[in-house]
């Protein structure tokens, strides 16, 4: 048995913190997820270094802000030769597996956009391409017949078996075998098929894949045949499980699709809530109010008609529970391959949804509570008892907390922060916490490509938008649901201030320091 811990890391796209039964979800169902939190900490207060699941996830494997690892939008890359925590647990003898979504390249053909009105020289950008292999992520590369071999190691990750896309058109290696399995593969996943439902809200499909041959399930196989590969392994592993659900569109297969009855659900911060709503909220209302249609499919939209929130509710909640029967099959199986008492399991979201606050759907420039905080569960062999940590926690904390617990040292430029104090009940590492948003079109009123700063304190949110008159400052004290906005309050202009000066703070600390001069005086 190695005498460094294993890391089995499951994570989830697209989750909302409060979504899981022990976060004191009414509805959703995940015993799974919940055993977890009941073997480990919870952290009650964790967030994105970004809401949106490229740059997240780059800031999950590099510790480090968007700002400095510069994957600062999707559809763009993670340089490779961006150090991530995984390479330097690879390098310290670490055995590494990545199973489903990684998004850490393009998985679609559409061209980085903005470049037209710039590059008119001889030069298009500002830095020269990256050498390497960046079109790895791309469907076209599982195209062919047989199994795509992925070039390794990949941002650190010896075994690669990826999935791509979301819902029932998910790819990559999924896709090469679901080929496999079905003659009429096409037919299943062609929406022109999609099985009779009643449900109106936008992005919801009643797929034709039966539940055994969805992403979720092809993922929970893929990651238990791994596990079980290495019950005679003596060295220590770090395995990343990664599932495309819960993300948009609403699509859970077979019984997980009308598991959930939406009259179960109850919209406590319905659009009315808000006292005040900021422009891109009212712009999503009045849109959906004169029945206009997103932009774009992963455009944020709101919805007039609350029954169809309540659907899309009913729908995210089958998804999210056929992920918990999911993570209960693997966690099976790591007791099986005889690892369980000594690997750590994490439990993470790329970001989260506004899935119904104040009628609002997916993600966007609007930073809400729903999409910055995510779960984040820490069920470790040498403390598997429940707690609860509200120790303020970011996504770029993680790769400094594993690389201490597994006794390797982390690399010069990581940004976050260890959290294996917190695991013991010590007070928090900070008293408030950055997150960055840049978006890449212009979107939910904005005229512009919206560029959105956000600081959170145990007391209060604040927001600033680039280039806009107005902003957000929410006293967290008095209005913990945010529907108040104080930011032109006269009563509320000192404590705006000062945490203006703490935003100005936090971003002049995300300076990317590597390399740094060893110039002596």
């Amino acid at each position: 048995m190695s005498k460094q811990p294993n890391f089995l890391f499951i994570m989830t796209d697209q989750h909302r913190a409060d979504w899981l039964g022990c976060a004191g979800h009414p509805v959703v169902r995940t015993p799974h997820i919940d055993a977890l939190a009941a073997s480990g900490t919870r952290f009650d207060r964790f967030y994105v270094a970004s809401p949106v699941c490229m740059p997240n996830r780059a800031s999950l494997m590099t510790g480090r802000f968007p700002t400095a690892h510069g994957l600062r939008y999707n559809g763009c890359i993670l340089p490779e030769r961006a150090n991530t925590f995984v390479e330097a647990l690879r390098r310290s003898g670490y055995k590494t597996a990545s199973i489903g979504k990684s998004h850490l390249q393009p998985f679609t053909t559409t061209a980085p956009v903005g470049r037209a009105a710039f590059a008119s020289g001889p030069l298009a950008e500002a830095w020269q391409a990256e050498a390497g292999d960046y079109w790895q992520e791309q469907p076209a590369r599982y195209q062919g017949p047989g199994r795509y071999a992925f070039k390794t190691p990949y941002y650190g990750f010896d075994h690669v078996d990826v999935v791509l896309g979301h819902g029932d058109q998910a790819d990559g290696h999924y896709l090469q075998w679901l080929r496999e399995q079905r003659t009429d593969w096409a037919a299943l996943r062609d929406r022109a098929n999609q099985l009779p439902h009643h449900y109106a809200c936008a992005q919801a499909y009643r797929t034709a894949i039966p539940a055994a041959l969805y992403s979720t399930a092809y993922i929970r196989e893929q990651a238990c045949a791994w596990l079980a590969a290495q019950r005679a392994y003596g060295g220590p592993f770090f395995s990343f499980v990664s599932f495309p659900d819960p993300h948009h569109p609403f699509t859970p297969p077979g019984r997980y699709w009308d598991m959930y009855d939406p009259d179960d659900f109850a919209l406590p911060l319905p659009y009315a809530a808000h006292r005040n709503p900021p422009m891109p909220l009212a712009a999503c209302m009045k849109l959906a109010r004169a029945g206009a249609q997103p932009v774009t499919a992963t455009t944020a939209f709101a919805l007039a008609d609350e029954r169809q929130v309540r659907e899309a509710m009913a729908l995210t909640a089958g998804m999210v529970t056929m992920i918990d029967d999911a993570v209960g099959a693997i966690v099976q199986a790591l007791r099986d391959s005889g690892h369980y008492d000594n690997t750590v399991i994490c439990f993470n979201a790329d970001h989260g949804d506004y899935l119904g606050d104040f009628n609002l759907m997916l993600k966007g420039a609007l930073a809400l509570e729903s999409i910055n905080k995510v779960p984040f569960i820490w069920s470790d062999p040498h403390q598997r008892e429940s707690r609860v940590s509200n120790a303020l926690g970011s996504t770029i904390d993680i790769a400094s907390t594993v690389l201490a617990r597994a006794g390797v040292g982390p690399y010069f430029g990581m940004q976050g922060h260890s959290l294996l104090a917190c695991l013991a009940g010590a007070a928090e590492v900070r008293e408030s916490l950055l997150i960055e948003f840049n978006d890449a079109v212009a979107r939910m009123g904005f005229t512009k490509p919206a560029r959105v700063r956000t600081l959170v304190t145990a007391d209060a949110r604040l927001s600033v938008y680039l280039d806009e008159d107005w902003g957000e400052y929410y006293d967290r004290r008095t209005d913990p649901h945010d529907t108040h906005n104080r930011w032109r309050d006269p009563a509320a202009a000192a404590r705006r201030e000062e945490l203006l000066v703490e935003l100005a703070q936090r971003m002049i600390a995300a300076m990317d320091e590597s390399p740094r001069s060893q110039r002596l005086a």
